[in-house]
């Protein structure tokens, strides 16, 4: 009698444990442009490792990624669209706002370049050559960081880009750049996904550089007080270790073709 009870209550201190370390995984609501870039694959796993702790990602697009937050559905948000993740904070949603690190986004097209967009010297007047020239141009359209920095030019020249020749997609990085690829059109990305593309075939970057086309990152937590469920101190191991010298190095030293990714530059942004 005495061992079988002593194998159920080893038994239950078992399935205890297993409920107990099931509940170890935060949801991080992330810009798909990180996904996209392999980045995760190669940080993520280290945190795992060192913390027990699960990284479940969601990747959508920016705006559907702090909607998902405001609605409770995640732990933590990276993204990439600084003005919108001020009005998240500012709603009560999100709290302790870091930068993560930065790249750039770089315009993209067949090598051939019909529109002659590397002899411009400007995104400016490259969103006024797409105008004037009508080549096929792939938008995302999916309220994605990418998508807010592309509308954010074109309201820069004061333009409304319509006709055939503007595809709006709705869907993410990946995707868009195999239509542009496609139809052997242009697209704007950012620069992380572009080099982890697998099916560039003959496009290549063909502008890039210059503050208006600088991607910062953000990490920011969801916050307790607005979604009582979080689980913040997860979520706080997570924000401290990608901020962390051990986290930023890592971030660093991401590269294909010897090519840097991102940037690390965390700091706490004012609240």
């Amino acid at each position: 009698m005495k061992t079988i009870v002593t194998y159920w209550i080893a038994v239950s201190f078992i399935c205890i444990q297993g409920v107990q370390a099931s509940d170890d995984f935060i949801i991080l609501q992330s810009t798909t442009s990180i996904q996209n870039s392999g980045l995760y694959e190669k940080i993520i796993p280290s945190f795992e490792r060192i913390t027990g702790v699960r990284v479940k990602i969601v990747a959508v697009g920016t705006g559907q990624a702090l909607h998902n937050a405001a609605n409770c559905n995640g732990d933590v948000v990276i993204v990439h669209s600084p003005v919108d993740e001020q009005t998240f904070i500012e709603s009560g949603f999100g709290i302790q706002p870091h930068d993560l690190m930065y790249n750039q986004f770089v315009i993209v097209g067949p090598s051939s370049d019909p529109l002659g967009i590397k002899n411009i010297p400007s995104v400016f007047g490259a969103f006024h050559r797409f105008l004037e020239g009508q080549a096929p141009f792939v938008s995302r359209g999916d309220d994605s960081g990418t998508h807010k920095k592309e509308l954010e030019i074109w309201s820069s020249i004061s333009a409304r880009p319509q006709g055939s020749w503007y595809l709006e997609v709705g869907s993410g990085m990946g995707a868009a750049l195999n239509i542009a690829v496609g139809i052997g059109g242009y697209t704007l990305t950012d620069i992380g996904t572009w080099l982890n593309f697998r099916n560039k075939q003959n496009h290549d970057v063909l502008l890039r550089g210059g503050q208006e086309l600088f991607n910062q990152y953000g990490i920011i937590l969801v916050s307790p007080n607005h979604c009582p469920l979080v689980k913040a101190e997860l979520a706080g191991q997570f924000l401290e270790w990608m901020i962390s010298p051990k986290g930023q190095q890592l971030i660093r030293d991401y590269r294909i073709e010897d090519i840097n990714l991102f940037y690390p530059n965390a700091k706490k942004r004012i609240e």
